[in-house]
C-alpha cells in the first residue's frame, strides 16, 4: 500500500486527538513521540515520577491496534505488542533479551526470549539498571537484533509490518540510585523529551476531573486508529517521499558544526563536546517526519527548529563551568543546553 502525505497527517492528527483524552496536557511532546516513531527512531521520557510517561506508552499501544497480552508470530518467532520492562539495579541482560535454558527431556539447551521481542518496549525507569544491562538493551536498539546462544534473531521485519520501538524513561540524574546513562548510549535516541509538571492550574484540574468518576484508567477506553503495519508503511512513505532540499541541508550542516567549540570557538562557553555526524542524520530525519505530520513533502527549515531541542539536547555536553554558574544540577544543566542551541544559530 502506497500511503500519501496528507493520509500521514490525517492520522497521526487523530492519534494525537485520541492521545489528548487520557494525557492532559503536553501536547507538543505527544507529537515528538509520533515524530521518533514515524522516523523509525527510539525515544527517551525523562521527569519525575507520576506524569503518565507509562500511560503515554499504553495509550500509544492501543491505538496502533497491539494487545498487550497478544503475541503475533512472525517467521516462527513470537512477539508481544507491548512490553514492559521494569528496570532495577539487580536486571541482568538475559531478562531482557532472554538466554538458553536446559531442557532435560531433550537433554539440550533451548532459547527462551526475552521481553524485548515486542512492538513498542517500554524501558521504565532505564536508569535505575546498571550500565551492563543498559548497554544490553541498547545494543538491541542500535541493531535491531540479538543474539541468544548461536542463534541471531530480528526485532524488526519490515517485509512483515514488524517495527521496533522502544520508549525508554528515567527519572532526573540528581535523585538516588541511578546510574546515568552515558552519552554514546543516549546517542542510540533519536529524542530526548523533557517533561515537566503540568503547566497550569487549569490543566491540573483537568486531570482530576479525567480520573474522578472512573475505576478504571480512561485509556482502556481506547480503540485502535491503525494497524501496526500502517507504522512500516508510514515510515517507508517519510523516508522516500519527503524531499531534503540543498538548502535545508546546509542549515542543519551549519547547526551541527556549530555545536562543536573546536569549530565555533565562542560555543566553548556553553558546550564542551559537540553533536556527532550521526546526531545531524537523526536531526534530518526528525525533521522529515515532521514535515510529513504538517502535510508537506518538503522540509523546510522551520521543522528543522521544531525537532532541534529534543533530537540535540542529548547529544551535547554542556560546560561544567556553565553549570555551575547556573546553581548546578539537572535544571542548571538543561538551561545551559537550550541557551547553547539557541545561541549557536548567531553562526549559522
Amino acid at each position: 500500500m502506497d500511503l500519501s502525505i496528507n493520509e500521514i497527517k490525517e492520522k497521526t492528527e487523530k492519534i494525537l486527538r485520541e492521545l489528548s483524552r487520557v494525557i492532559i496536557g503536553y501536547d507538543q511532546e505527544l507529537r515528538y513521540i509520533l515524530v521518533s516513531l514515524l522516523g523509525n527512531g527510539h525515544v527517551l521520557l525523562e521527569g519525575v515520577p507520576g506524569i503518565a510517561k507509562t500511560t503515554l506508552a499504553r495509550a500509544l499501544t492501543r491505538l496502533i491496534g497491539l494487545s498487550e497480552k497478544e503475541l503475533r508470530v512472525i517467521n516462527g518467532v513470537p512477539y508481544k505488542g507491548f512490553s514492559r520492562i521494569q528496570f532495577t539495579p539487580d536486571l541482568m541482560p538475559g531478562d531482557i533479551v532472554g538466554s538458553l535454558i536446559y531442557n532435560p527431556k531433550k537433554l539440550d539447551f533451548e532459547p527462551r526470549l526475552g521481553p524485548i521481542f515486542a512492538y513498542i518496549v517500554l524501558a521504565d525507569e532505564i536508569n535505575r539498571a546498571t550500565p551492563r544491562t543498559q548497554s544490553a538493551m541498547l545494543q538491541a536498539m542500535q541493531e535491531r537484533e540479538v543474539t541468544i546462544g548461536d542463534k541471531t534473531y530480528p526485532l524488526e521485519d519490515r517485509c512483515s509490518g514488524k517495527f521496533f520501538f522502544v520508549i525508554a524513561t528515567q527519572n532526573p540524574v540528581e535523585q538516588e540510585g541511578t546510574y546515568p546513562l552515558p552519552e554514546a548510549q543516549l546517542d542510540r535516541f533519536m529524542m530526548r523529551i523533557i517533561m515537566g509538571y503540568p503547566a497550569s492550574l487549569e490543566e491540573e484540574k483537568n486531570i482530576l476531573r479525567l480520573h474522578s468518576m472512573k475505576l478504571r484508567e480512561p485509556l482502556e477506553e481506547l480503540k485502535p486508529v491503525i494497524k501496526p503495519e500502517w507504522i512500516v508503511e508510514a515510515q517507508n512513505t517519510i523516508a522516500e517521499k519527503v524531499i531534503v532540499p540543498d538548502d535545508t541541508i546546509e542549515y542543519i550542516s551549519r547547526i551541527v558544526r556549530a555545536t562543536r567549540p573546536e569549530i565555533v570557538e565562542p560555543m566553548a562557553k556553553y558546550f564542551e563536546l559537540g553533536v556527532s555526524p550521526r546526531g545531524g542524520i537523526q536531526l534530518m530525519k526528525a525533521s522529515k517526519a515532521y514535515a510529513a505530520m504538517r502535510g508537506s513533502e518538503t522540509v523546510e527549515p522551520r521543522d528543522v527548529d521544531a525537532v532541534l531541542f529534543p533530537v540535540l539536547n542529548h547529544r551535547v555536553i554542556p560546560s561544567v563551568d556553565k553549570i555551575i554558574e547556573y546553581g548546578g544540577g539537572f535544571k542548571a544543566r538543561i538551561r545551559v543546553i537550550r541557551e547553547g542551541l539557541d545561541y549557536l544559530k548567531k553562526f549559522i
